[in-house]
């Protein structure tokens, strides 16, 4: 049903009259010191595209790349962390494969099942749809800022709860609701995933940045430079294709192109529904989300930034 035509979020794959499976893989280096939370935080990462799907994750294999020189209770805890969120999500760890590296990576290959009328994919926003993010922008730029020794312990904190926390309760509210598309913000960037989900759908979005939920010591930390060289990278891929009004300051641009690790969902729903659905997340949702921008007709650009 979903393969890799529009770049989404994971496979879909129809089983019968009722059931489709999600079918995802993600896993990445360490973002933090602490391997308990690296472990919940790659987790959380990779049970993120099931819920972009509209699914449920049914079943996770971790996938763990580990140097032999390190000690073992270091990969206890990153085990400890992904076997918790997994937990978290519903869902049954059930196994996984390791090999000896030089660099620690983990992650999960993750299953879920949905619906066959209930896929959500990126391919399907229409001209009149509002756009819901859910999570705040920015933990690339701080992760940066936290390997360079610039973030206050509370700031730490509130960046790492938000990539630990999952799109669970988002997705729900979705489900809830009649939306037309969805995709999960990551690596790519919140313009990256969003210019995804503008050519699979053929639509263009216009984005007010002043409305984008940022986390805390985000602004003045890429004020400072602290920008990661993926942002420039989502930048370059994207060249051509974003059209930004003058006024957009330089921050608010890199905070747009910064990789996201374990971002939210940006939701694409018809503009009688918008209501509905954030009274749902006023109630149940922990992370800082807001209505960022609306999708229009196709034109010159794929995305506009004002």
């Amino acid at each position: 049903m979903v393969g890799l035509e529009t770049s989404d979020d994971a496979a879909v794959y129809q089983l019968n009259d009722d059931t489709a499976i999600i079918q995802t893989l993600d896993f990445f280096t360490p973002i933090v010191d602490d391997p308990y939370m690296f472990g919940q935080i790659a987790a959380a990462n990779s049970l993120s595209d099931v819920y972009a799907m509209g699914g449920e994750p049914i079943l996770a294999l971790n996938i763990v790349c580990f140097p032999t020189c390190l000690s073992m209770d270091i990969l206890t805890e990153i085990l400890k962390g992904g076997a918790d969120k997994v937990k978290e999500a519903g869902a049954l760890l059930v196994g996984g494969h390791s090999v000896d590296d030089n660099e620690p990576k983990y992650g999960l290959s993750v299953t879920g099942i949905v619906a066959p009328d209930r896929v959500m994919s990126n391919d399907l926003a229409k001209p009149g749809d509002v756009l819901v993010l859910t999570k705040p922008l920015g933990t690339g730029i701080l992760n940066t800022a936290i390997k360079a020794g610039m973030l206050s312990e509370d700031v730490i904190k509130k960046v790492m709860d938000v990539m630990a926390s999952l799109n669970n309760i988002a997705a729900k509210g979705m489900k809830k609701t009649d939306v037309n598309s969805c995709t999960d913000i990551t690596g790519f960037g919140f313009l990256g995933h969003a210019f995804e989900m503008a050519k699979a759908s053929d639509v263009s979005l216009v984005i007010n940045s002043k409305d984008i939920p940022i986390v805390e010591g985000t602004i003045e930390n890429a004020n400072m430079g602290l920008v990661p060289a993926g942002a420039y990278n989502n930048e370059a891929y994207l060249e051509g294709q974003i059209n930004f009004l003058e006024e957009v300051p330089t921050y608010m641009r890199d905070i747009l192109y910064d990789p996201q690790t374990s971002g939210g969902l940006l939701i694409s729903l018809p503009k009688e529904k918008v209501k509905e659905l954030l009274r749902f997340y006023e109630e149940h949702l922990s992370t800082d989300f807001a209505v960022v921008g609306e999708v229009v007709e196709k034109d010159d650009f794929y995305i506009k930034v004002k």
